[in-house]
C-alpha cells in the first residue's frame, strides 16, 4: 500500500515542539530580565519631581541673600570705565592744557548698553570741564535691584570715584 502523506510528519512535529521550547526558554529569560531591571536601583518621576521643589525653594532663599553681591559685581564696571576716563582726561589735560566735554576727543568709545542689545549697564558722560577741572559720570540703564533708583557714579580730574545714587 502507497503511504501518503498530507505534509505533516512526525519530524515535523517534533522540530515544531522543540522551535516552540526554545522561544518559550527565551520569553522566561526575558521575563526574569525584565524583573530584575525593575527592582533595580533608581528615581521615580515623583522623586525627582520632588527634589527639583526643593532645589527651587532654595534658590528662591538664597537669592534675595545675593543681589547685593550681584548689584556690587555690576558697579565695578562704573568704576573701571570711570577711571579709564580719569586717565584718558588727564592725558588730554596734559597735551592741550584743558579738559574736555567730548569722550570721542579722549578717545574713550562708549560700549553698546544693555538696552541696546550690548553688554555695557552704564552710560558714560562728561558732565562738565573747563581748565581746571571735569566731571564725569555714569549712570545705570537698568535698576539692578529693584529699588527705583538707577545707580550713578562720579569722578573728578582728582581721581575720586563717588556714588551719587539718589537715596
Amino acid at each position: 500500500m502507497p503511504h501518503f502523506s498530507y505534509g505533516i510528519g512526525a519530524q515535523d512535529i517534533l522540530r515544531q515542539s522543540e522551535t516552540n521550547r526554545s522561544n518559550i526558554s527565551t520569553m522566561g529569560e526575558f521575563m526574569k530580565t525584565k524583573r530584575a531591571y525593575s527592582g533595580s536601583p533608581g528615581f521615580s518621576l515623583v522623586e525627582l519631581m520632588v527634589v527639583l521643589v526643593i532645589i527651587g525653594i532654595l534658590v528662591l532663599l538664597a537669592l534675595p541673600r545675593l543681589q547685593p553681591v550681584v548689584t556690587k559685581a555690576k558697579e565695578t564696571e562704573a568704576k573701571l570705565m570711570l577711571k579709564q576716563v580719569y586717565t584718558l582726561e588727564k592725558s588730554y589735560k596734559y597735551e592741550h592744557d584743558t579738559y574736555t566735554t567730548t569722550l570721542s576727543d579722549i578717545g574713550f568709545e562708549q560700549d553698546k548698553l544693555v538696552t541696546d542689545g550690548g553688554r555695557a549697564r552704564y552710560r558714560i558722560t562728561i558732565a562738565s570741564a573747563d581748565a581746571n577741572s571735569f566731571l564725569a559720570e555714569a549712570v545705570a540703564v537698568v535698576d539692578f535691584n529693584g529699588d527705583g533708583r538707577y545707580n550713578t557714579w562720579t569722578v573728578d580730574q582728582t581721581g575720586n570715584i563717588v556714588d551719587k545714587t539718589p537715596a
